[in-house]
């Protein structure tokens, strides 16, 4: 960073409790809105919306104040809905520069403040007030109204961005002072000891406090007052200490009401997908899987995980997945609130040729699989994979996938002609004569057949520590029948039922 000028953007979202609320409730935006906290009776107002404000309401206000308005929609605070909405913000502003300084700690309970390092990025994003339209549009994206001040002072940026909260701006570099000159002392974290002092010295601007002569200043209040006249004029260093990266979809929505409809529940979780897969397209990312958390009543919780074939960013595919699963699946009780995590994966890609026929919509599949398997059940739906045993037709059920295969991974077919066994499902049962362990006939499908040549038997069994015991002996025969057909087929006894079976037939 040597020999490259300092150059900060600063977001700030003001009434944040608000906000992390009615981002998830996009239909009370044109509401007016007040955030409750404390114990009942002893709430009050710690946030609230334009339209409230203009109502008249104000921060403290308890709640029967606040009934005395027509028309005014009361939510209680959540604390979980605002850490995610934080996370988004954060997040958000990591994909302008990975330097990204969390101030949420330093500022008061009811804004959103962070720093951005982005010296160096015109060649990415183009001139400073260009990266601040797109981050402004980006956050817009998230249901958050913000404003964005740059700046080669930190401290500076975030007194503008403070001082006009709807507004973007971009300071030119020796013109701090002037830029600040007009907004009021309270954008500066000053305690009540200093807000008194000002307002019995007659000080409200910016301005003014730069106006004071430093050494009086110090002599009066300490080097507390030389800070404060360097932050009025804009001068005043800061070290900015970047948050370690962390990307991580996840949303969460405490319900005003407990929902027991489905319906009711899937048009608050189609807000929360939407957000994640905008958070998932800025990093050129698709949702891989979603998992839903519900809270029920109760203190009993239902999680349950969609994963289709392909990641996707399809709101109504995701959707309609959720509706499938939890229709089959549906929770035991009334829901109180809900955790959308999804996990990140690669968007995909076809590549066709200019002459190529049009492939049929892979994420049909996904939908069509779904409703197989709220018929038929989870373990009835997959594709079938092996088990580590050697219990004749031995598999599992696994969720389908799409896997890469590498070039010159299959086989050359052979040279030879190879013998084909044409396994028979379920297998038939025949009839045996034996003479001692020696097979001398059988009959199969109305048929007596003499047999010439077996190979066996081979004997296997398993599972003897539990009750699906089994045990089985198998043959390799060669047989004719009265008109001199052959049959080359593979037998087997079951010992667990003393039954004879034509596992095969050898083409």
């Amino acid at each position: 960073m040597s020999g490259q000028q300092e150059l900060y953007a600063c977001l700030y979202a003001q009434e944040f409790p608000a906000q992390a609320l009615l981002r998830l409730r996009p239909e009370l935006r044109r509401n007016a809105v007040v955030v409750m906290e404390g114990e009942p009776p002893l709430q009050t107002v710690c946030s609230l919306n334009a339209q409230a404000r203009r109502l008249g309401i104000a921060r403290g206000m308890t709640r029967v104040e606040v009934e005395t308005f027509a028309s005014v929609t009361v939510l209680p605070r959540s604390t979980g809905e605002q850490a995610a909405t934080r996370a988004a913000l954060l997040e958000c502003a990591g994909t302008f520069s990975p330097r990204v300084e969390d101030l949420c700690a330093r500022s008061n309970r009811s804004e959103f403040l962070c720093g951005i390092d982005i010296a160096g990025t015109e060649k990415l994003f183009g001139p400073a007030v260009v990266l601040a339209q797109a981050l402004l549009r980006r956050v817009r994206a998230l249901g958050v109204i913000a404003s964005a001040a740059v700046s080669s002072n930190f401290e500076a940026a975030i007194c503008h961005a403070r001082g006009r909260p709807t507004q973007m701006a971009v300071i030119p570099a020796g013109s701090e002072a002037a830029a600040l000159a007009a907004l009021p002392i309270a954008v500066l974290e000053l305690s009540e000891e200093h807000a008194e002092t000002f307002a019995l010295w007659g000080i409200r601007t910016l301005g003014a406090l730069a106006a004071l002569p430093e050494k009086e200043l110090v002599a009066r209040l300490g080097q507390a007052g030389k800070r404060l006249r360097q932050l009025a004029c804009g001068q005043l260093p800061h070290l900015l200490v970047p948050r370690e990266p962390e990307f991580h979809l996840e949303e969460r929505m405490e319900l005003d009401t407990p929902v027991e409809l489905l319906d009711s529940l899937l048009f608050v979780v189609g807000v929360m997908l939407e957000q994640l897969i905008v958070r998932a397209t800025a990093r050129v990312l698709a949702l891989a899987s979603v998992t839903v958390t519900l809270w029920l009543e109760g203190g009993a919780s239902h999680t349950r995980t969609v994963r289709p074939a392909l990641p996707s960013n399809d709101r109504r595919l995701w959707i309609k997945l959720l509706h499938l699963d939890l229709e089959a699946h549906p929770p035991q009780a009334a829901i109180l609130s809900l955790t959308l995590a999804a996990e990140p994966g690669s968007t995909s890609k076809v590549q066709l040729g200019l002459f190529s026929p049009q492939l049929p919509e892979p994420m049909r599949l996904d939908v069509t699989l779904a409703r197989i398997r709220a018929i038929v059940g989870e373990d009835c739906v997959g594709r079938p994979v092996l088990t580590d045993t050697h219990r004749p037709d031995a598999f599992r059920m696994e969720q389908f996938s799409v896997a890469t295969r590498p070039a010159g991974s299959i086989a050359d077919p052979p040279d030879k002609p190879v013998a084909a066994m044409r396994r028979l499902r379920p297998a038939e049962r025949v009839v045996v004569t034996l003479r001692g362990r020696r097979l001398e006939g059988f009959i199969f499908r109305a048929q007596q057949y003499e047999v010439e040549r077996a190979y066996g038997p081979w004997t296997m069994s398993g599972d003897w520590w539990n009750q699906s015991l089994w045990g089985v002996e198998q043959w390799d025969v060669i047989a004719r029948c009265g008109d001199g057909a052959m049959l080359c087929c593979c037998l087997v006894r079951d010992a667990a039922l003393d039954a004879w079976l034509m596992a095969g037939l050898y083409d």
